[in-house]
């Protein structure tokens, strides 16, 4: 966020400093005495330099806001469209759900510990978290392929109540013997 903001003023005082410049040359070209055939094509010139660093400057607005935010659209609405029964999500409100069943332009979320189940549209979907924590797990099974599962369920801070109570018994076993 804030490489934009300093891309954007440093963008700004290029302009500035290129439009200045060629005011410079004009005035100066003015005090030189152009000759009359040339001071009928300068109008035609001055507008044409304009317009360059106005070109430059959509070239540098497009790449800075409006291509990265097509991209995060599309990365959106490819998230919405590969909702899976059984992923949690949260919507633009901030509801959070586990997906219950999936249509074709709605889908049906289980909600609190009553399990209320609430139908919404695909576009209000904004976070896939089991998406976003498949995705980690992908990442860090890809540092270390070598750890065992129960390593990475450890370091993705899963704790398995059974498999505690499993270790705490063995523990005890071979303390007694």
């Amino acid at each position: 966020m804030n490489i934009r903001k300093l891309v954007c003023v440093l963008s700004a005082a290029v302009s500035t400093a290129v439009m200045a410049g060629y005011t410079t040359l004009t005035a100066f070209a003015e005090e030189a005495g152009a000759a009359s055939d040339q001071a009928a094509q300068q109008p035609a010139a001055s507008l044409g330099g304009m317009f360059i660093p106005l070109i430059g400057m959509f070239v540098i607005l497009y790449f800075i806001a409006i291509r990265p935010q097509k991209k995060r659209d599309r990365e959106l609405k490819e998230m919405q469209e590969n909702l899976q029964v059984g992923d949690e999500v949260v919507t633009g409100g901030g509801i959070v759900g586990i997906v219950v069943s999936v249509g074709e332009d709605t889908v049906v979320i289980e909600t609190g510990g009553a399990k209320h189940k609430l139908r919404i549209k695909n576009w209000a979907i904004t976070e896939n978290v089991t998406a976003t924590e498949r995705i980690k797990e992908a990442k860090a099974a890809g540092k270390s392929s070598s750890s065992s599962s129960s390593d990475s369920m450890e370091s993705a801070a899963l704790v398995d109540d059974d498999a505690e109570e499993k270790k705490s018994k063995k523990k005890k076993k071979d303390e007694e013997e």
